[in-house]
């Protein structure tokens, strides 16, 4: 198999509150919510990078759409990465994140690595860590 991911899809209980976070919060663009004119359709999508999007799809949805139980979220399922160049930018997308409404639970710092992370989370209580690794500049 060779790996060609281009949707991140999480999944939300309130899509417009969460499209307000990532839209206007975040400063994620966006064109807002689509699909509404289908019963279980409603989805948002960012733009992340070139071929990447995160989608913001309701949890009854993504459960309808999957054919399987709704069952109840868990932070530490997954966490979603946010790379930049510095440790100055992580402070920057902490203090975003909480401006934006954003959970933090770990502040911006060192790490055992070598690195310099914080972690949030959004409305829905998915984790997001922003991170300075000195090994992966970002581009």
């Amino acid at each position: 198999m060779k790996p060609r991911i281009s949707v991140i899809t999480i999944g939300v209980d309130d899509l417009e509150a969460s499209v307000a976070f990532y839209r206007d919060g975040m400063g994620l663009p966006t064109e807002g919510i689509i699909g509404r004119e289908f019963e279980h359709g409603a989805v948002a999508f960012f733009e992340l990078q070139p071929g990447l999007r995160l989608a913001l799809f309701a949890r009854a949805d993504i459960a309808h759409d999957a054919g399987i139980e709704r069952s109840g979220p868990s932070p530490t399922e997954f966490t979603l990465g946010h790379n930049v160049a510095s440790r100055e930018e992580v402070d920057a997308v902490m203090a975003r994140a909480a401006a934006a409404g954003a959970r933090v639970v770990k502040p911006a710092q060192p790490t055992f690595w070598g690195g310099y992370a914080g972690y949030f989370q959004d409305p829905d209580g998915h984790l997001w860590e922003a991170v300075h690794n000195p090994a992966w500049i970002p581009e």
